[in-house]
Order: C-alpha cells, then sequence, then structure tokens
C-alpha cells in the first residue's frame, strides 16, 4: 500500500546522522536523568517530599515537623519568629523576649556584654 517513490526524506531536525551513517536522537539539554538530591527533615532527619516539603529561613521540613520550640504548636509560614536557628511562634517570642528584656537572656544564651567584659579583663590583664 505505501511505497517508497524517489529519494527519501531528509531525517526530522531533532535527529542527526552520526559518521557511521545512521541517526541517532539528540536529548534535550534541560533533561536529566541524574537522581535527585533527598532533602532531609531538619527537625526529625526523615527523608522530605515535595507535597510535605515547607522552608523557612532555609531550612527543610514536613509540614507536620515545623513547630514552635516553646510549646510545640504547628507553625505556619506566617506565623513563626526565627532566632538562632530555632523558630517560636509569635506570642511566645514575645514572651520570652519581654521576659529578660533582650533576645541573649530571654532565649537562654549569654548577653554579648558579658563577652566584652571577658576580653577587657583579658586586655587588660596582658598589657599590665
Amino acid at each position: 500500500m505505501f511505497q517508497a517513490t524517489g529519494a527519501a526524506s531528509p531525517p526530522p531536525a531533532h535527529e542527526a546522522k552520526n559518521s557511521s551513517g545512521g541517526s541517532t536522537v539528540q536529548r534535550s539539554k534541560s533533561f536529566s536523568l541524574k537522581a535527585q538530591v533527598k532533602e532531609i527533615c531538619t527537625a526529625c532527619q526523615k527523608t522530605v517530599y515535595p507535597m510535605e516539603r515547607l522552608v523557612a529561613d532555609k531550612f527543610v521540613f514536613h509540614n507536620s515537623c515545623f513547630c514552635c520550640k516553646h510549646c510545640h504548636t504547628k507553625l505556619s509560614l506566617g506565623s513563626y519568629a526565627a532566632l538562632h536557628g530555632e523558630f517560636y511562634c509569635k506570642p511566645h517570642f514575645q514572651q520570652l523576649f519581654k521576659s529578660k528584656g533582650n533576645y541573649d537572656e530571654g532565649f537562654g544564651r549569654r548577653q554579648h556584654k558579658e563577652l566584652w567584659v571577658h576580653k577587657e579583663v583579658e586586655s587588660g590583664t596582658k598589657s599590665a
């Protein structure tokens, strides 16, 4: 029923001839067969799949693992505050800040002025 008459048609644009005369298919440069990098949840250290992925301050979480450090309530991207890589709900972040009046003491860290005093004492004893 179908007969080839005349010269063969040229290969389509996406095919190219190799040196032996056969044709090979060129793949798109954006296509890759490399395995995707598995992302790990910062909180539970388990694999995070794309449907349950949440990124906050460059940390990857499961939706259910993104919780307040103080009260463990589930957080959303609009209801959290972060300090030193730790995440809090906004009410507890304000409460902990107000309890001591600064970020360091309220969140269990040494104040920066204590570090300055130690440096002044060390520099004063070395020069004397």
